[in-house]
């Protein structure tokens, strides 16, 4: 697999670390990782990376608010969102979240040995 630069965001300290870890480890891939939609914003401005997966529901700025600031952010607008999320049964290819185009969701919880090759799908970069 390629080296690909993502950005993980998700309140759940295990989560977020199981996440970074998963990719990281198993995929060689460069993460880092935000704890909240604010937090995510600032570094994405930052740095942009080639993806972003995106916990739906946090505390304060969840996923959606913090997708829709990203889509009005001429420099972040174009970055792929993942959402990850417990909430709901999700099937693979790009979804409709409330009316946010995004590039696909994926259930929680996942299994951390398949979850770069689920991301990679979703996004095309098989």
């Amino acid at each position: 697999m390629t080296r690909r630069e993502v950005l993980v965001v998700d309140d759940d300290d295990s989560v977020r670390e199981i996440t970074v870890l998963s990719l990281e480890a198993i995929a060689g891939w460069q993460v880092r990782a935000a704890s909240s939609g604010a937090q995510a914003l600032e570094l994405l401005r930052e740095q942009v990376p080639e993806a972003v997966l995106l916990d739906v529901m946090m505390p304060g700025m969840d996923g959606p608010a913090t997708f829709r600031a990203m889509q009005e952010d001429a420099t972040l607008r174009h970055v792929p969102v993942v959402f990850l999320t417990a909430k709901m049964q999700v099937g693979g290819g790009a979804q409709a979240w409330d009316g946010l185009a995004v590039a696909g969701v994926i259930r929680k919880p996942f299994d951390p040995m398949s979850l770069a090759v689920q991301v990679s799908a979703l996004l095309g970069w098989d």
